[in-house]
């Protein structure tokens, strides 16, 4: 192996020298685009959106009932064939909240790149879904690279879980996992009234999103340390949605179902979902096989 020669050191200091220029140059003329381009921009509740986010729903709250002025309620049959519904004005009681899921869905070979968001079950059989997204105008697709430029708006989705979870189980074939959370009593009627208080915020003043600090995974984690501050810590995982799972488990944020190896097991939902006719109760078929829940919260 042939040792640096003293006298290449010219060389080497004109080409660390040349680099350093270059680098220089980047981070100039990132820093002018930031401040230019990028940071001017105002998010606005108010475009020409994609009609599967066109609007961004209202919660009203009366004592123990509150209602959500808009639900997506779409049938997929493929991702391109749907079709779009909105219910409106819907009213649920929240002191009938049974239980609260936790959803992974994983559309990339990357394992750590999912999807996380919520579903809340009810004791009529009703399954609502609760999504933190990235708002798209029409024709426009989302990219986790323009996600860190100010392109979208955060959008906080609420839809039937037929809808929202079906679209990925069925449509989109995904992988998904559904894991029941661990919630004490009155936790759960304080995570959706928190949920609707965000809503009604973005619904006022609209907020960046952005594909590491502000994503799906991290605006639930927000919420559910708003209402129990410290419940999840600041780890990797947070900004890795596809390695949630460990953490919710290690965390006692989700159920144990016979270990982790088995709890995985048991959430997984895609592969059941395939069979699902069509016209049953989507929420219910895809539960069939899970256990009870071992919380009495009444």
């Amino acid at each position: 192996m042939k040792l640096l020669d003293i006298g290449d050191l010219p060389y080497l200091e004109l080409a660390l020298g040349i680099i350093a220029i270059i680098i220089t140059v980047i981070a100039i003329r990132l820093y002018y685009v930031w401040f230019t381009r990028i940071r001017p921009r105002v998010p606005s509740t108010d475009s020409d959106w994609n009609t599967d986010c066109e609007f961004q729903s209202k919660a009203i709250i009366e004592g123990d009932y509150i209602t959500f002025t808009k639900i997506r309620d779409f049938t997929w049959r493929t991702t391109k064939d749907r079709d779009e519904v909105w219910d409106d004005n819907v009213k649920f009681d929240l002191r009938e909240i049974k239980d609260v899921w936790f959803i992974v869905d994983h559309f990339h070979k990357i394992h750590g790149l999912a999807h996380t968001f919520l579903s809340i079950e009810f004791n009529d059989g009703r399954c609502i879904s609760i999504s933190f997204e990235a708002r798209r105008v029409k024709g426009e697709r989302y990219h986790p690279w323009k996600g860190l430029w100010r392109s979208y708006e955060l959008y906080l989705l609420i839809g039937y879980e037929r809808d929202l979870l079906g679209l990925r189980t069925n449509a989109r074939g995904n992988r998904d996992y559904l894991f029941r959370a661990v919630t004490p009593p009155g936790k759960d009627r304080q995570l959706l009234l928190a949920i609707a208080q965000k809503m009604n915020q973005l619904n006022e003043t609209a907020e960046w999103y952005h594909s590491l600090l502000t994503t799906c995974n991290t605006s639930i984690v927000k919420v559910v340390n708003k209402i129990t501050p410290g419940r999840i810590p600041f780890i990797w995982r947070n900004f890795l949605p596809g390695y949630t799972p460990k953490a919710a488990f290690k965390l006692g944020l989700i159920e144990d179902w016979g270990g982790m190896e088995k709890t995985l097991e048991v959430a997984r939902v895609d592969e059941l979902a395939k069979d699902w006719d069509g016209v049953s109760d989507y929420s219910s078929f895809i539960r069939q096989h899970m256990p009870d829940s071992a919380v009495n919260k009444q």
